[in-house]
């Protein structure tokens, strides 16, 4: 890392919920955020889920959200490195995004390496133990012909259709996502300590589950993100600590 330059984290904005108004003073927060974080970021990782939904047809993308894609076009101008996870939500997320310079797209876990500190990267959904249904849902979703069938539809049935089942999910679910469980019952702090017995990790950094969560695991740190609805929360290392910050607009 260069001196004085920081390498930042952040994931769950789920842009385009509840409504359109509440999204985009949501949208305008996390331009602000990134306008702020502009003089001394040197990497941004965006850990999935940044939109509720979002599918690429050939020609289409859904409409919206062009001020966060306006600025991390611009970040990605600056000479900044931009990488975008996909999440449970934006999980048919294609190569727009690497398509328009703007950010490299990873659908799996990623270990990077700052400062000789390893820091295992990923949204977190279908890690760790249980939640096989979930596992089985998402093996269907990205099946090339489940994807194909998708893009049959109208963007206009298609969009609504997805955004639909979201909401229907979502009330299902309650606020169960902003919920700790505790060590012993969290799937990614599990996971962590599965991983630890065969890696050696400094930092792992999630997003998926909604609560800000800083915790020591043994010789490693664990961080989730929290997310941009209710949290506004995002991680910074600095070359040598890891923290979890609260965005104040």
């Amino acid at each position: 890392m260069l001196p004085g330059k920081k390498i930042y984290f952040a994931s769950d904005f789920h842009l385009g919920i509840p409504d359109h108004a509440s999204s985009l003073e949501r949208e305008r927060k996390l331009v602000h955020w990134l306008t702020q974080i502009e003089k001394d970021v040197e990497e941004l990782f965006l850990l999935g889920d940044l939109f509720d939904f979002w599918f690429e047809y050939s020609q289409v993308v859904p409409k919206g959200f062009i001020r966060l894609q306006g600025k991390l076009a611009e970040l990605a101008d600056k000479g900044i490195p931009i990488h975008i996870f996909t999440g449970n939500h934006d999980l048919w997320m294609k190569d727009y995004f690497e398509q328009e310079q703007i950010g490299k797209i990873y659908r799996k876990h990623l270990i990077r390496s700052f400062n000789g500190k390893q820091f295992y990267l990923a949204h977190g959904d279908g890690l760790g133990p249980g939640d096989r249904s979930f596992k089985l849902m998402k093996k269907v979703f990205l099946n090339p012909l489940c994807r194909r069938m998708f893009s049959w539809l109208h963007p206009g049935f298609g969009i609504n259709l997805a955004h639909f089942f979201s909401h229907k999910s979502r009330r299902s679910t309650g606020s169960s996502d902003g919920i700790f469980l505790g060590e012993d019952k969290e799937f990614l702090v599990l996971h962590a300590r599965e991983v630890l017995k065969t890696e050696p990790i400094d930092y792992f950094i999630f997003g998926h589950r909604h609560y800000p969560v800083h915790l020591h695991l043994n010789r490693s740190e664990f961080i989730n993100l929290g997310d941009w609805i209710t949290h506004f929360t995002y991680a910074v290392f600095d070359g040598e600590t890891l923290e979890l910050k609260h965005y104040e607009d």
